[in-house]
């Protein structure tokens, strides 16, 4: 293990809180760890701080010397509030201060008209045999791309999916290996009904209730997400789709991408439609699969 010098008023307290740390934290943890009492640290020597005694005000200009995303800031202060109850289990005191609260910082990318055209007619002009990637899944993938975008669904959820799960007759998908396993009925639009049971046919699994819908090359098993988030890059690169200077918290250009497209139309098109946004989240909600209505409302600001 390696030794950590604290120079502070609390260097003892310091050092044997972090002891007990790395004995029950993995070794990426426990790195956080001693970086944030390290930092504490750091601040008790600047601050001049000749009392063991932590109060509200050091401990709020403590907190106010702290930078970067705020789920990063809140991190640190719950480890820090741990070491802080440490010091009252030895009798001495400390002010609790309470966690910041955590905004969402993440920029989506979201795909322009244009960009979605290009993506669309690169996904369908993958000649089997041209590439290795694409080699059993030249006519699978453009119909993952059009479930995604047409029902606004996770990569996983779309690639998990059997016959079984898809009522041609209807149009509903059944979502049963969902995130949480929060499962779902999805409607789909007439136009990628028609689609996907064109499709069915062509994959020669219609009344095979076990097959899956985009199997590998095997059959006993389904295309992975990894595996189809591989192949959109593949499709991006051919589209000429990238992001030049892509901050910290932006998500580049992905599969998951496709999902904040519906979200962000079905806005667009129920505004379009003369009804209230704040009518449309619950519905939009329950069709997404969401947890918790503030999920869906964050599309708004994007």
């Amino acid at each position: 293990a390696m030794t950590v010098q604290f120079k502070s008023i609390l260097c003892k307290e310091l050092s044997d809180f972090l002891g007990f740390r790395e004995k029950t934290l993995s070794k990426s943890a426990y790195c956080h760890d001693r970086l944030y009492l390290q930092r504490l640290d750091k601040y008790l020597c600047s601050g001049k701080y000749s009392t063991k005694e932590l109060s509200e005000e050091c401990l709020t200009g403590w907190i106010n010397t702290l930078s970067g995303k705020t789920v990063t800031i809140a991190n640190e202060v719950i480890v820090i509030r741990l070491f802080l109850e440490f010091l009252k289990s030895l009798g001495i005191p400390a002010y609790t201060p309470p966690v910041p609260k955590v905004h969402d910082d993440y920029i989506p990318y979201i795909f322009s008209d244009a960009e979605l055209d290009s993506i669309f007619v690169a996904a369908d002009s993958l000649e089997y045999g041209k590439s290795a990637v694409f080699l059993d899944s030249y006519i699978e993938f453009p119909m993952v791309l059009r479930l995604m975008y047409g029902c606004g669904l996770r990569v996983g959820e779309t690639v998990s999916l059997k016959m079984e799960d898809v009522d041609l007759d209807t149009g509903v998908l059944t979502l049963k290996r969902t995130k949480r396993n929060k499962q779902r009925l999805v409607p789909m639009h007439t136009s990628l009904m028609i689609v996907l049971k064109k499709y069915c046919m062509a994959m020669g699994i219609v009344g095979e209730p076990n097959a899956f819908l985009f199997p590998c090359q095997t059959k006993d098993s389904s295309m992975s997400p990894h595996t189809a988030q591989h192949r959109f890059e593949f499709v991006l690169r051919n589209a000429d789709i990238f992001l030049p200077g892509r901050q910290k918290h932006q998500r580049g250009p992905c599969l998951h991408c496709l999902r904040h497209v519906f979200a962000f139309k079905s806005f667009t098109n129920a505004e379009r439609a003369g009804k209230r946004i704040d009518d449309s989240i619950p519905y939009l909600s329950i069709y997404l699969g969401h947890d918790r209505l503030r999920e869906t409302e964050k599309y708004l600001r994007f």
